[in-house]
């Protein structure tokens, strides 16, 4: 009984990790990770949108003597599709401004990411369909797209 118990749990387990990775869209680039972050920011800003903040992971690291991976994140939004989802539900301030991350993993592909905003906000009281979501969606594909170089 243990046993049959112990394997449930890592289904579970294993299958939340898969929900999770299913929530993020990969934009591929054969760009570097500084080069997709800079097009990324360019594409935003000449969108209209306003770049808050760009984290660097890496050299968070170094600050500290630890090593890491090229990664950075850029978080950036536009009052105009996260106000109606705010006014929708104030818990979408949680997620809001949009993030994507650029990194390189294991065998040097560099990656744009972001979570999908619909499964971003499938848990509060939004509408999949509302159309400030379907905004957020097309914007990130088209600036994380435009930033790949596809």
């Amino acid at each position: 009984m243990r046993g049959h118990i112990i394997l449930a749990a890592a289904i579970a387990i294993a299958g939340a990790g898969q929900a999770v990775a299913d929530d993020l869209v990969r934009v591929k680039t054969d760009k570097s990770v500084t080069a997709a972050m800079d097009s990324l920011q360019a594409a935003v800003e000449g969108a209209g949108a306003t770049v808050f903040a760009r984290v660097d992971h890496a050299a968070g690291a170094q600050k500290v003597d630890m090593e890491l991976g090229d990664a950075q994140v850029l978080i950036f939004g536009n009052p105009k599709l996260g106000t109606p989802a705010m006014q929708a539900d104030p818990l979408a301030g949680l997620f809001l401004p949009l993030k994507v991350l650029a990194y390189g993993d294991a065998d040097g592909q560099v990656w744009l990411v972001y979570e999908s905003p619909k499964e971003m906000l499938d848990d509060l009281d939004i509408d999949d369909d509302a159309e400030y979501v379907q905004k957020m969606t097309g914007a990130l594909a088209k600036l994380t797209g435009k930033a790949a170089g596809s």
